[in-house]
């Protein structure tokens, strides 16, 4: 693969309009995640089970409502999704900046908005991961998706690093503003997309396509095992990572000290991502399993040996497998699945994948508590490893093979 051809879905003017509004409200995103973080652990009295709350109050009504913003998604068109969600989100993430620059932010309130902001993000999420396919042909998918993960990774190199020093020098709250000003912006900019009308089945109720979605998602056994393994996944990360990771931070390597670690996480994702705009991911699931097993190396060092040069390293390293993964997981569902089922089937991977992470979130400040920061990390990351390995068990998994044609396929039932 050239240059030229990496560059190309560039040039449908769509996906170029798309890719700005992703580029406009990654950037707002990667600085207020960490600066929610520091503004919930600023509140007198919060602690790490209280950062596990709030993030599990935007986790809870996302789970929820997850199927249903599927259903939605293949049933209007996304983009107009894509918009209102985007509004909603501008708003809710503006009261939370304003709550905080005022200085008249409660737990209760952060927890509040959050949850709505949460539900938001369920009905985006499926529209959002299935609107690639719709906007390049089947032969650039690869290279549209290294593009996307090129800019996300980009700016998330110097998101954390620009949020963190928002917050020890004007404040949390002002990350968080840039956020919410980017999420309308992003709303602007996907005005112009235009995309072909899909074809739609008969009308039926929302519960008779819930049930077509769980047909074919328990029918596709690549699909269901790595989602149920993402379960587990995702709450040993969440529960490690986010929730004792910044408490730990704060203790050792200072707040500035996990921005950069956020930064070098960013930095391996960034750097994967420029290999596979050239190098073509064959058995995307097999690699990406296998590659995504580093992601347990942070937590291991966070716990044993909390030193900033090997935190730094670590996490470079994480974020290469994890960009790995990321790949292979959004070319098996775009090349394996139709159109019409796409953001089902995209929900129904997130309720599956997201559904423990609030477990994680609650859980891993108690557990810290009860034996240990370092012990829980430690036995955190070592689990996710073997979760990994355990997944690639299931032979359609390993095996499951690139599809490049532009013909549509359904996928196979492993």
């Amino acid at each position: 693969m050239t240059w030229k051809d990496a560059a190309a879905p560039l040039r449908e003017r769509s996906f170029a309009w798309y890719f700005a509004s992703r580029f406009t409200n990654t950037l707002g995103s990667m600085m207020a995640n960490i600066a929610l973080a520091f503004a919930v652990l600023d509140i007198e009295g919060a602690s790490a089970s209280a950062l596990g709350q709030v993030l599990a109050a935007h986790t809870i009504p996302m789970i929820v409502l997850l199927l249903w913003g599927g259903v939605i998604s293949d049933r209007l068109p996304r983009t107009l999704v894509l918009q209102v969600s985007n509004v909603a989100s501008a708003l809710t993430q503006g009261a939370i900046a304003f709550l905080v620059i005022t200085g008249t932010a409660d737990l209760w309130m952060l927890i509040a908005l959050s949850a709505v902001h949460g539900a938001v993000s369920a009905i985006s999420f499926p529209a959002m991961a299935s609107m690639v396919p719709q906007l390049v042909p089947r032969s650039q998918l690869q290279p549209a998706n290294a593009l996307l993960s090129l800019t996300r990774n980009g700016l998330t190199v110097l998101g954390p690093t620009i949020g963190a020093l928002l917050v020890v020098t004007v404040g949390s709250g002002w990350a968080l503003a840039i956020d919410a000003a980017t999420w309308l912006l992003s709303a602007a900019l996907l005005l112009p997309v235009r995309v072909a009308p899909r074809e739609r089945k008969a009308s039926s109720s929302t519960v008779a396509e819930l049930r077509e979605g769980w047909r074919f998602f328990w029918s596709t056994t690549w699909l269901w095992a790595v989602v149920i393994g993402f379960g587990a996944l995702n709450m040993i990360h969440n529960g490690a990572l986010f929730t004792l990771g910044p408490v730990v931070a704060q203790e050792t390597i200072g707040r500035q000290g996990w921005g950069y670690v956020l930064s070098a996480e960013a930095l391996g994702l960034l750097a994967m991502a420029v290999v596979l705009l050239r190098v073509p991911l064959r058995r995307p699931l097999f690699w990406g399993m296998l590659a995504i097993a580093l992601a347990g190396l942070p937590m291991v060092v966070l716990g044993a040996d909390p030193t900033l040069v090997a935190l730094v390293a670590s996490a470079f390293v994480a974020g290469a497998g994890i960009e790995v993964f990321s790949m292979g997981w959004n070319l098996a569902m775009q090349e394996n699945i139709d159109d019409d089922m796409l953001s089902r089937a995209y929900s129904y991977d997130a309720l599956g994948s997201f559904i423990a992470m609030p477990v994680g979130q609650l859980a891993w400040g108690p557990l810290g508590l009860a034996f240990g920061n370092s012990r829980v990390l430690v036995v955190s990351g070592i689990a996710y490893a073997a979760i990994c390995l355990l997944v690639l068990c299931s032979r359609s998994v390993r095996d499951l093979p690139r599809r490049t044609s532009d013909v549509e396929v359904t996928a196979p039932a492993g």
